[in-house]
């Protein structure tokens, strides 16, 4: 099996639209889709909604998608091909937990592709890529955190501004590079580069 995870720079970037593109342009590999949302506080794990239940049985839930109308990014998971698509919701910085359940998910699956970018603390995947938008300002920490481990970019073409600040891109400097304008948001040249690391994947989870 291989393992693929999909990160990115700040919400609304196109991450789900990328991991959809790649779903149903490589239906062959029969994905299990994987969505990582983490919490903030007064946010129940269990629903997504505001609560002050911060106990132990609310740190973490997995939910399978059977909703086949495309109305949920997991939704549209399933729409675009994936066998499985789950939503893996934890509170903020209580991955770990939901760790063991989300091997159990990768370990039975055929291929695998993963939302998250948090996930890199626990995985070493067949391939990480990372979604930037130069026009977005906001950088998570844990893109940042795990840039360099990068094995190729997705940049969306725009002005050529960027919007962020203090943040060097010279660990993905040297990768490979894949240039998408939205509402397009995988390219030939990517699904090629994806499809030969799958196919040589044997990812250990």
């Amino acid at each position: 099996m291989a393992i693929i995870v999909i990160g990115g720079h700040s919400r609304s970037v196109g991450k789900t639209s990328v991991v959809a593109g790649l779903i149903a342009a490589l239906p062959e590999f029969h994905w299990t889709a994987i969505k990582i949302t983490q919490y903030g506080h007064g946010i129940c794990s269990a629903n997504g909604e505001l609560c002050d239940c911060a106990t132990d049985d609310h740190s973490w839930a997995v939910t399978e998608e059977r909703d086949r109308s495309g109305d949920s990014d997991t939704s549209r998971f399933l729409v675009c091909g994936a066998i499985r698509a789950l939503w893996v919701r934890t509170r903020q910085g209580m991955l770990a937990e939901a760790m063991p359940r989300v091997r159990q998910e990768l370990a039975g699956a055929e291929n695998a592709i993963v939302e998250s970018n948090s996930v890199m603390r626990f995985l070493r995947p067949d391939l990480y890529l990372t979604v930037l938008d130069p026009a977005t300002a906001d950088f998570k920490s844990s893109a940042q955190e795990f840039l360099d481990r990068a094995d190729a970019v997705i940049v969306h073409d725009g002005s050529g501004d960027v919007a962020w600040t203090n943040v060097s891109l010279k660990p993905v400097a040297a990768k490979p590079r894949f240039h998408i304008r939205p509402p397009q948001y995988v390219t030939p040249e990517l699904i090629e580069f994806v499809r030969q690391r799958v196919q040589h994947g044997a990812s250990s989870v």
